[in-house]
């Protein structure tokens, strides 16, 4: 039988294979599995990719070199709460109601109502519909539960996560036996005061009283001591059950340890990453690694702690760079790295104001950058940004070019071959035809930077021009004059006394001076006017935009419910328990 015959009966099968996609679209290039890791409140000046030279981040300096370093990616937002929200829903955060009006602009309580809304659409919903397994470890902070404990309609999986293990809220001082309280300067407006006001009395009744000028019956002292007391006896049941209510571990929708333990935690975040990632190597997935660190209470494993050159700051940031080290091996071991697309970035800058009563800096670096955390200038929104898909994404390059954590949401939605709501505005641009040198301008013209609710700045980077300008409405007032953070209230607020009001706006231009140093006036740039008034277009056209949300951070959503307290044991106060021990199963 010659050759040509002998082939012929394979010819169909041939055919078949490939006419028929079966078994391959998991594979393809076209839909690649992500891995998106958040930091907290590191600073654009700690990696060493971004010129930290005392910090030792290998780690993230090796995905840097595979993958592209964006030099001007900002967050939406300076502060933890909205800026997740905008990274997860690719929209301003005062189009969800994420942005306080009031002084507070994040979840502190995990019994509080406020969170991001069921109507909003996350880049995890939308995987979840294409067929990706998604998960999310590490950090959630965008609320849990409406009306009932067990609703949890601000979870994780009430918003396209398959899995969940982590914290609901966030990593605080309060968290850690002896590493302070966020509440202290509440606590000497609220308690303090009173008790030096009962005191002062006290005195005075006291001595009126042995002086004979007045008489003063004994329940006049007993009512005022009882006064003493109830703020005193508040503050102490305050700080001493906000731990167990707070801070605690859940897998999915079960509490597993409560008060969580810093013991290992970053290796248990890690194993638990590693662990989705091998289970799911066979399909497309989407792992969201949302890191507590560096955020305080700072804490590290024996293996890391004071081992840095700064103190426990640089520990939790080294051990993090550990831990991505960790999941990009997962990836090679696997061989997935080549059909993944990785992004590293903070949820904002680095919070300066972080320093101890002996004077230890807790806060990372923001490199030239002026301010941080909490405000607008650079150092609050210009944050590590970096991209590795290699094959797709070239190795080793920068992108200077304006970008934002909402451009998140539309790439990752292309790339996964889901179509963008189109019942809604969406504030991300698809970044990849900038990644991959296909465009050589951001699709970002305007930019704009609210503080909380408020619209704060404006950035335009004009079609044609090398110039970013930059301009302010208001700016934070920094305490002590001369300081580069508002460190007499640990942060910076938005409105009242707290802002200096512009007007005209304060216009920097960011190519020139990057620093925010020097404002610019009519004398020293000739468009002066020209450039305001096409910012202040832009920044109406925005505002027209923008239509009435629920405000998820009203101080009624935000003060603590009882009712809706999850606790993993009676009574209900108490709210000790600790699965952990007993494995990952041990709540299923």
């Amino acid at each position: 039988m010659s050759k040509s015959r002998k082939m012929r009966p394979l010819l169909p099968a041939l055919l078949l294979l490939l006419l028929c996609p079966c078994g391959a679209e998991s594979r393809s290039p076209s839909r690649p599995s992500f891995v998106l890791v958040m930091a907290d409140d590191l600073g654009i000046g700690d990696p060493g990719c971004y010129g930290n030279r005392t910090l030792r981040t290998p780690n993230i300096d090796r995905l840097a070199r595979g993958g592209v370093k964006l030099t001007q990616h900002l967050a939406a937002s300076p502060l933890c709460t909205p800026s997740r929200a905008a990274f997860m829903t690719g929209r301003y955060p005062v189009r969800s109601g994420m942005a306080s009006r009031s002084r507070v602009g994040v979840f502190l309580f995990s019994a509080s109502s406020g969170g991001l809304p069921t109507s909003e659409i996350t880049f995890a919903r939308l995987l979840k519909e294409q067929g990706y397994a998604t998960a999310l470890i590490g950090k959630w902070h965008l609320g849990l539960s409406c009306d009932r404990p067990a609703d949890l309609c601000h979870h994780p999986l009430s918003h396209g996560f398959d899995a969940f293990y982590g914290l609901p809220v966030t990593n605080l001082r309060d968290c850690k036996p002896g590493a302070g309280s966020v509440f202290a300067s509440g606590a000497r407006l609220l308690v303090w005061a009173p008790l030096q006001a009962v005191g002062a009395a006290l005195l005075t009744l006291g001595a009126l009283r042995a002086l004979g000028l007045v008489r003063v019956p004994p329940a006049a002292f007993l009512l005022l001591l009882l006064l003493a007391a109830a703020p005193l006896a508040a503050l102490l049941a305050f700080l001493h059950f906000f731990r167990p209510l707070n801070c605690f571990l859940m897998r999915d929708r079960d509490v597993t340890q409560q008060p969580f333990s810093y013991d290992r935690l970053t290796q248990r975040l890690t194993a638990e990453a590693a662990r989705f990632i091998r289970r799911n190597a066979e399909r497309p997935f989407l792992l969201v690694l949302s890191y507590l660190h560096v955020h305080t209470a700072h804490f590290s494993s024996p293996d890391f702690a004071g081992r840095s050159q700064h103190g426990a700051y640089g520990d939790a940031a080294e051990e993090m760079d550990w831990s991505l080290g960790q999941i990009l091996d997962v990836l090679e071991d696997t061989q997935l790295a080549n059909n993944t697309l990785v992004y590293f970035s903070s949820d904002h800058g680095a919070h300066v104001e972080e320093v101890t009563a002996k004077g230890e800096r807790h806060g990372g670096s923001n490199g030239i950058f002026k301010g941080g955390k909490s405000n607008n200038w650079e150092g609050g929104i210009r944050v590590p940004g970096i991209l590795r898909w290699p094959g797709v994404i070239p190795a080793g390059q920068e992108v200077h070019e304006p970008t934002s954590n909402m451009d998140i949401f539309p790439t990752v939605a292309k790339l996964a071959g889901s179509p963008l709501p189109d019942d809604r505005i969406i504030d991300g641009r698809d970044l990849m035809p900038l990644l991959q040198g296909r465009s050589p301008r951001s699709e970002h013209e305007f930019l704009f930077h609210y503080c909380n609710f408020y619209l704060n700045a404006v950035r335009w980077h004009p079609r044609g021009s090398t110039s970013i300008w930059k301009a302010f409405y208001f700016t934070p007032k920094f305490t002590p004059q001369g300081a580069n953070g508002c460190f007499s209230t640990h942060v910076c607020f938005c409105h009242s006394h707290f802002v200096t009001r512009h007007d005209p706006p304060l216009l920097f231009d960011l190519s020139r001076d990057p620093r925010e140093s020097t404002p610019l006036t009519p004398e020293t740039e000739p468009r002066f006017h020209d450039i305001l008034r096409a910012m202040q277009e832009a920044a109406d056209g925005h505002r027209a935009t923008l239509t009435a949300a629920p405000d998820q951070l009203s101080v009624g959503n935000l003060l603590w419910k009882p009712w809706l307290q999850l606790c993993c044991s009676t009574p209900r106060l108490a709210c000790r328990c600790d699965k952990e021990a007993q494995g990952p199963g041990a709540t299923h």
